[in-house]
């Protein structure tokens, strides 16, 4: 996916500056991108040169005009065709994963801070997210499949930490209970 379909989806929903499409990347629990300004602005600047959206300059006192981009119907177009494209396979990069595929060199309280570090960051995050579904977040609700659909996105993104949080757990006691087979073993 690129920052290009998620910038034609929300303009879908409503015209946007780009601080304002910035401001809903940023607080989206649903649509993660770490998409800095750079990013939002070469793409608003690309899709307009291609006819994907339109730009009213608002012209506005003791402050720059502001520019506010809606989507085309060609826009709309493209957005419909790579929503119909074949999905992709989510991309997995856990860089914990690799921190321990090398975690064998600590010592056995290293490695269980390592992991009790991380558990305790998924439980954050998890929260997180449950407290914005329970605050509510910005999302379109313009049909109530639309907000089935959305509720379900934050659904998956809360599992998705409960799932890991409850393998890391696995993980520590499996660790624990290696180390006391191991410890059992040297004392005989």
């Amino acid at each position: 996916m690129s920052i290009r379909h998620a910038i034609l989806g929300f303009l879908s929903w409503t015209p946007l500056t780009g601080y304002d499409l910035k401001k809903l990347f940023a607080e989206s629990p649903t649509l993660p991108w770490s998409g800095n300004n750079n990013q939002i602005y070469t793409a608003l600047v690309e899709l307009y040169d291609e006819g994907l959206v339109s730009k009213e300059v608002q012209q506005q006192q003791d402050r720059p005009p502001r520019k506010v981009y809606s989507i085309t119907a060609q826009g709309r177009a493209a957005l419909r065709q790579w929503v119909l494209s074949t999905p992709e396979l989510p991309q997995i990069r856990n860089t914990f994963l690799v921190q321990l595929a090398w975690a064998d060199q600590l010592t056995d309280g290293e490695l269980d801070d390592l992991l009790a570090r991380y558990v305790d960051e998924l439980h954050v995050q998890r929260l997180m997210l449950q407290e914005q579904r329970q605050r509510g977040y910005a999302a379109p609700a313009r049909t109530p499949r639309e907000t089935l659909l959305w509720d379900a996105i934050m659904e998956n993104r809360i599992s998705g930490y409960e799932n890991e949080l409850a393998w890391a757990r696995k993980l520590r006691e499996s660790l624990a209970g290696h180390v006391m087979a191991f410890l059992a073993g040297e004392e005989q």
